[in-house]
């Protein structure tokens, strides 16, 4: 913004005197002195604690590089042995993959181990030490679907406990399982207390629906 000197045309500026050009010049150099000076004191003083911050960026970066080169080539050789299994048909390599890998890829080495080899013990892991609820639910289904001559209506009720809710991908199926067991122990009324259960709901499946109207 131009001086009210400079606005008028009629007065001009003042021109600073070789006296006062050498004052702002000393000026200026004590000025910068003291902040060089004030700068050295500062790095000085926290120098320790600046190279320390520096290197742990660093590591951290060097980390983040490093934990993300080996999530990936972890995930690659884990798709690349589950294919191998796969193709070998080889079911102790799928439940040895199964305890590697994590989350849906464990459980579903595990679940296919078993459809390989038919050993129940690999539906109990899963169904107890499954990552994901869907898997879990999925072989105690499986287990039922073995073992459930084995066990009483009611056995198979309590053990199919934890499927009665729309949290579980099994609600219904495990509720016209839980029916069907009661039909084949004799027991009616407990048998269409739990097929009401399936016709009276809208949501249901009209497959499952549909069967439960049929052995009512």
């Amino acid at each position: 913004m131009a001086s009210i000197l400079e606005r008028n045309k009629d007065i001009k500026a003042p021109k600073k005197t070789r006296a006062e050009h050498m004052e702002d010049a000393l000026y200026r150099e004590v000025w910068e002195d003291v902040n060089n000076e004030k700068t050295l004191k500062f790095i000085k003083k926290y120098s320790k604690h600046m190279i320390a911050a520096a290197l742990i960026v660093m590591i951290i970066a060097t980390g983040i590089q490093i934990g993300i080169r080996t999530y990936h080539a972890n995930k690659i050789a884990t798709a690349t042995a589950y294919e191998t299994a796969l193709e070998n048909v080889d079911a102790n390599a799928l439940a040895a993959l199964s305890e590697n890998a994590s989350g849906a890829t464990a459980d579903l080495a595990l679940f296919q181990a078993y459809l390989l080899d038919q050993d129940v013990e690999k539906l109990e892991r899963l169904a107890r030490d499954g990552h994901t609820r869907d898997f879990r639910d999925l072989a105690k289904m499986h287990i039922v679907g073995v073992r459930g001559d084995e066990m009483s209506a009611l056995d198979v009720e309590k053990y199919l406990e934890d499927l009665n809710t729309t949290s579980s991908p099994f609600y219904y199926s495990s509720r016209l399982t839980v029916a069907q067991k009661y039909l084949a122990d004799g027991d009616v009324p407990a048998a269409n207390k739990w097929l009401d259960k399936i016709i009276n709901d809208s949501d249901a499946p009209s497959v499952i629906k549909a069967t439960a109207e049929s052995i009512r």
